[in-house]
């Protein structure tokens, strides 16, 4: 065993520090850093902010196009109201149109009716006095017939006939209406 340890003690330490190995260790360390410092990490600080700024901005652009859309949303409802509106006062509108030209057709009917019947009230009282002259004047002939049966003398004189036929059919006149009274 103890030749173990003289050879072992000839061989150099796996574990043992050499100083030319540290600094060069050191120096080849504060190299790396100081490039890594120099390049690598300004353009990971650049791309660092690059995103940020990205994420950011892109959270800024959602949040304006959100409050867009509910103001667009807010302009869309306040316009459906008022078409809501409109079209009500539009119906209404028409209802109350509707019910002014009802009422003007019907009036002009009543009116037309009024006027025709008072055109067929014209129209039968002027045939009754067409016909009431024409019964007169009937019965006045008859009359002056039967008076000249009866009396055998010709009325040539014209007054005295319309005078005989007057006064007949005033008698007439004065026992229809003799008649009338008494049947109501």
């Amino acid at each position: 065993m103890v030749e173990r340890l003289i050879l072992a003690a000839e061989e150099p330490s796996p574990i043992a520090v050499y100083p030319a190995e540290l600094v060069l260790g050191l120096v080849s360390f504060a190299i790396l850093l100081t490039v890594l410092w120099k390049f690598a990490v300004p353009r990971f600080e650049k791309l660092y902010e690059e995103r940020t700024d990205a994420i950011e901005g892109g959270l800024k652009r959602a949040q304006e196009a959100q409050e867009q859309a509910d103001r667009l949303k807010k302009e869309y409802e306040d316009q459906l109201a008022g078409l809501r509106a409109e079209a009500a006062r539009i119906r209404d509108d028409a209802r109350a149109e509707g019910q002014q030209i009802k009422a003007e057709l019907r009036a002009e009917a009543e009116q037309e009716a009024a006027r025709i019947k008072a055109r067929g009230e014209e129209q039968v009282a002027a045939a009754r006095d067409a016909a009431q002259r024409a019964l007169r004047n009937e019965v006045g002939g008859l009359s002056v017939q039967l008076a000249e049966r009866l009396l055998r003398e010709q009325l040539a004189d014209d007054a005295r006939r319309s005078a005989t036929i007057d006064s007949f059919l005033g008698e007439l006149d004065q026992q229809d209406a003799a008649a009338r009274s008494g049947a109501n």
